[in-house]
């Protein structure tokens, strides 16, 4: 048997630049061995005529259990404005009101629709930990367990990002609706996220499922948490994520608590570096920027979602300046990593009056060297990948060999020449352009569809009719 498979599409996307007469090898360990253009590798090589080949999404942020609520939160309440704060009411009750095998078919759900939106990655920010009235499973690990089962069925590599939550905010009384969140002490968080990475190593030996820790923001738990967190991860080499800013009566709440908004309070504290990850940043300054970007941080921001929830826009003009942006789908309103990828340039469009403010030509005639498109492509696939310390996110030997392709013959896509493609591919793809997913080498998604999806949606379907007709 032939150690190696070969794909060969029409366009291959290497770096920014799509070139053709290209094909990629992989080997049997789900590792990109390497790309050829030698004449026997391209005879041999699987053909994908009319498609072409690019890396995997990687989906930064996720709350998979989010996706009951959509469509469930497009009203008007009592409340004299609606807001974030009103939204979280709502996801409340969905968070307390789902069973475990509910939680699981959720993330099914969740994680299918990433795959065929062309993601083969996700971090899952978990943080429903407990009983809905905030007892621990007999299992602790029970809903890390689910979730990671489901990712996997699905056909996802998944980096679980265990969070911790210690309480409702600063001088704020409990909130039932956070009962299942809560693990008070972070030496039993840090207990809990040591059975999960063991799980994860027995389970799935292909390194398909590994652990994050993500202290849930610094409303969420307090200073001295977040350090006794941060320290663990940093020296067991495990990436750090956090909410940061995205409202601006946390960052009020943090000045209130300790003096300083939350990024200036992290700067000073030393809790800003190369495998942090600062989950939105929206109410961030000019200098807060600055300070994530020379810590070598990561910014993942979630723009469908901060769009949806009236959060505010991020200043990717500022965070990209020589720093990194992963994108996440968060609350699930939408799951296409390229309408995040185009967001980002286009709410600064809106608020700059004027166009291709990220583009790295400012001046210049030639659009085609603008590097618009592979600058927001990276924060869909490379940027992703690093702040999860994964390999892949990109088509190079050594990499994971997750990848998709396109149809260049799909509407939204018809007509695109080699130089025009990928500001196509990031600005106008329409899901049904999607053809093959494969994460590993292996393909998830065929022609569009998979296999799982009738089962998948159809237990989703019953989940959200027993969970809206509860009183």
């Amino acid at each position: 048997m032939n150690p190696e498979t070969g794909w060969l599409p029409d366009y291959l996307l290497i770096g920014d630049s799509f070139a053709s007469g290209v094909a990629l090898f992989a080997d049997a360990t789900g590792r990109i061995t390497r790309l050829s253009r030698e004449p026997a590798d391209l005879a041999r090589a699987i053909r994908l005529p009319g498609q072409a080949l690019l890396p995997g999404c990687v989906n930064a942020h996720s709350h998979s259990f989010q996706r009951v609520i959509r469509g469930r939160t497009e009203h008007r309440t009592s409340a004299t404005r609606d807001t974030f704060w009103t939204w979280r009411e709502k996801m409340y009750h969905a968070a307390t009101a789902l069973t475990p095998e509910e939680i699981h078919a959720t993330a099914r759900m969740c994680f299918l629709e990433m795959a065929l939106a062309g993601i083969t990655t996700v971090g899952e920010f978990h943080y429903l930990h407990h009983a809905a009235d905030g007892t621990p499973y007999a299992d602790r690990s029970l809903l890390s367990k689910l979730i990671a089962t489901a990712a996997r069925e699905v056909g996802l590599r998944l980096v679980l990002i265990e969070t911790a939550y210690a309480r409702a905010g600063w001088n704020r009384p409990a909130n039932p609706g956070q009962r299942r969140f809560i693990t008070a002490d972070p030496a039993q968080f840090i207990a809990d996220v040591e059975a999960s990475q063991a799980f994860a190593a027995h389970s799935f030996s292909d390194g398909a499922v590994t652990v994050a820790v993500a202290p849930h923001s610094l409303r969420a738990v307090t200073l001295d948490y977040f350090k006794q967190v941060s320290s663990y991860a940093r020296q067991q080499g495990l990436p750090v994520h956090m909410h940061v800013s995205e409202q601006t009566g946390e960052n009020d709440d943090c000045v209130g608590e300790y003096g300083a908004t939350p990024v200036t309070l992290l700067a000073r504290e030393g809790g800003l570096h190369d495998a942090f990850t600062a989950i939105h940043a929206v109410h961030i300054t000019g200098a807060e920027s600055a300070a994530l970007r020379a810590a070598g941080a990561t910014v993942c921001a979630c723009p469908t979602t901060e769009r949806n929830l009236g959060d505010g826009i991020v200043r990717a003009d500022w965070l990209l300046d020589g720093g990194q942006m992963a994108l996440g789908t968060d609350s699930q309103v939408q799951i296409a990593p390229l309408e995040d990828a185009r967001q980002l340039e286009y709410h600064l469009r809106l608020s700059h009056h004027e166009r291709a403010v990220l583009a790295l030509n400012a001046g210049l005639p030639d659009d085609r060297v603008s590097g618009l498109a592979g600058k927001l492509f990276a924060c869909a696939t490379e940027h992703g990948a690093r702040c999860l310390r994964l390999n892949t996110g990109k088509l190079a030997p050594g990499s994971a060999a997750d990848f998709f392709t396109v149809e260049l013959n799909d509407p939204s896509l018809a007509g695109a020449d080699e130089q025009s493609l990928l500001a196509g591919i990031v600005f106008s793809l329409e899901r049904t352009a999607i053809r093959q997913v494969f994460v590993g080498g292996k393909q998830i998604v065929h022609d569009g569809a998979h296999a799982l999806a009738p089962a998948v949606v159809a237990q989703f379907t019953a989940v959200q009719r027993r969970l809206w007709n509860r009183s």
